[in-house]
């Protein structure tokens, strides 16, 4: 499709092209916002961009704006859509621009212009009667977005600023093809039903109190998933050479300003003040890492020194930004720093990069990998950026591994490469990070003691595989639907006796499972077996086993199994044969 761009030039692509999708859902909103101001005349219109997922536009209505509406502006949008509108884009001087602006009452444009400088041009795209201050890029006619939907309406502040009015945002999703707007749909029905919020209720492995926002508690079964993560974890970093360390979570303010954290990152993290001295809760490990290397003196027959910490960090989101959790203020980093010398860089990187694909192919999770580089509020010379950053992408090309380029959204002391997870029904999750940081030794002043003799500066990978295992356990409660693995699931049978008279042989199987390492519960309740066989089947355990007076003489379980149903009759230690293998 063709695609209008700012300097009026016209380029091809597909829908699937990361620049056709862009322009297709923000000609999406374009045409929303045409919709409004054709329905509500008296709506002033804010700003509209595409998003990964789509588009929104952010509104003010003069009266309560809910989902209802949807319905009468879908059809006027339908009708912009079959008036085949070409979007056409044109210049402004400043002046011209801010004219046309406070004609139609559009405040929030007229903010917008005033803050730009006076002698630019500005960008405009018109579609019918609907003009938008806009650098595009758009699809050439409205004809091109065949099928579109309107999902949710919530508030937003102008600008994310809570200082400023709160606005009416409406979020779309938008397709070239009927067929794949459904499909999407389907998909956003079937997210629901695993929605890790309603799950982790039902499972009771989390809980999210109003006595603390963004600060989950785990419960049991929760905790024992969390536990099962962490086990693993350590496992396969012991096997790979790295030492575990554990850091104070709360540490002076001269640690975050020499860090570079208490300039680039104040605002993400909470502080007090014990005997008259500033301290932040740690938002990051990685200071606290670089006390631990600098306590003794290090050579380069130590190097490289892999270190982990499963760290608990807090950062300040704002409360309409938490999401179970996906986006909380407390959380548990699984951080591991490399101290090494620049000729090792490639094979570290590597290194990392195996882990990762290991524990993530462990899950079932397909990937793609992206490299961010340097961003404005950077820190650090020129030639060390330069450094870094090929020596990420010389890793990753080595691997053979394909990556796309993020400009600019590099962390602010060096470049990295993210790990974008697909989980089951196709959605993406950025979780496993590594990034190589020249900036952090230098402003630590950390050094060890090379062959010559001489001191030297190490360079340091910060890298995370789970990222936040909470959030990683959000992930894997929707990827799997709450059918974790056996090895991964809270309770990996469960027992239940016809009646109280078998109750005695119940608990003395269950023993037998415990002492082979299995996880179970027992159901000793009053109530019918069919009742208990469907709980349990809620609960989503891997195995249950019934047992009654059949069962009893033989010294069997009857057998059932999460995916195919009832297995029949067997003894303890075929089930157990079965089961361990």
């Amino acid at each position: 499709m063709k695609i209008s761009m700012k300097d009026g030039s016209m380029k091809e692509a597909a829908f699937e092209e990361e620049l056709g999708r862009k322009a297709f859902h923000h000609t999406t909103a374009h045409i929303l916002a045409q919709a409004v101001k054709r329905l509500y005349p008296t709506t002033k219109c804010a700003i509209g961009p595409a998003i990964e997922n789509g588009f929104y536009y952010d509104f003010e209505f003069d009266f309560n704006f809910s989902a209802e509406n949807f319905e009468a502006i879908e059809a006027e949008m339908k009708k912009i859509v079959k008036e085949n509108l070409p979007l056409r884009h044109y210049t402004m001087s400043r002046e011209e621009a801010l004219k046309l602006m406070e004609e139609k009452q559009e405040s929030y444009k007229v903010e917008l212009i005033q803050e730009l400088p006076e002698d630019e041009e500005l960008s405009f795209y018109q579609q019918g009667e609907y003009v938008e201050l806009c650098a595009g890029p758009h699809v050439a006619y409205t004809s091109a977005v065949k099928a579109f939907k309107l999902l949710s309406v919530a508030g937003a502040y102008w600008r994310g600023n809570e200082k400023n009015k709160m606005l009416t945002r409406i979020y779309g999703i938008s397709f070239p093809k009927k067929e794949m707007l459904e499909e999407y749909l389907n998909r956003m029905e079937e997210a629901k039903k695993r929605d890790h919020r309603k799950l982790g209720k039902e499972l009771g492995l989390f809980a999210l109190l109003e006595e603390g926002p963004g600060f989950p508690f785990f419960l049991p079964k929760g905790t024992a998933l969390k536990n099962l993560l962490i086990d693993y974890w350590r496992n396969i970093h012991t096997r790979e050479g790295y030492v575990e360390i554990s850091t104070p979570m709360m540490l002076n303010r001269q640690l975050w300003e020499t860090s570079g954290h208490w300039e680039h990152y104040r605002e993400n993290m909470y502080t007090t003040s014990i005997d008259e001295t500033d301290f932040a809760i740690k938002p990051m490990n990685c200071p606290g890492g670089m006390l631990v290397y600098k306590m003794e003196p290090r050579s380069y027959r130590d190097l490289p020194m892999r270190v982990g910490e499963l760290g608990v960090v807090h950062r300040h989101e704002k409360s309409g930004q938490l999401h179970g959790l996906m986006r909380v203020r407390c959380f548990t980093q699984d951080d591991a720093h490399v101290f090494m010398t620049q000729e090792q860089i490639p094979d570290e990187i590597k290194g990392v990069v195996r882990l990762i694909d290991e524990v993530y192919s462990k899950f079932g999770f397909k990937y793609h990998v992206e490299l961010s580089t340097r961003p404005e509020n950077s820190i650090g010379s020129d030639e060390d950026w330069e450094l870094a950053t090929n020596g990420l992408k010389g890793a990753l090309d080595d691997l053979g591994l394909p990556y796309v380029i993020n400009e600019g959204d590099g962390a602010f002391y060096g470049p990295k490469i993210d790990f974008h997870l697909e989980d089951s029904i196709g959605r993406t999750w950025q979780c496993g990070t590594i990034q190589l940081d020249f900036q952090l030794p230098q402003r630590f002043e950390a050094e060890y003691i090379g062959p010559d003799g001489e001191k030297h500066r190490p360079i340091m990978i910060h890298r995370v595989v789970f990222g936040s295992i909470e959030r990683f356990i959000g992930i894997l409660i929707e990827h799997f639907a709450g059918k974790f693995p056996v090895w991964l699931s809270p309770v990996q049978v469960k027992i239940l006796p016809i009646s109280d008279k078998f109750n005695d042989y119940a608990k003395e199987t269950m023993k037998k499972l415990q002492s082979a390492g299995l996880r179970c519960e027992m159901d000793q309740r009053t109530e019918k077996i069919g009742y208990k066989i469907r709980e349990a089947r809620m609960e989503r355990v891997p195995y249950i086993l019934v047992v009654g007076e059949k069962e009893q003489e033989l010294g069997h379980v009857s057998v059932r199994n999460r995916e195919e149903g009832d297995l029949g009759s067997m003894t303890v230690e075929e089930f157990l044969d079965m089961v361990l293998s």
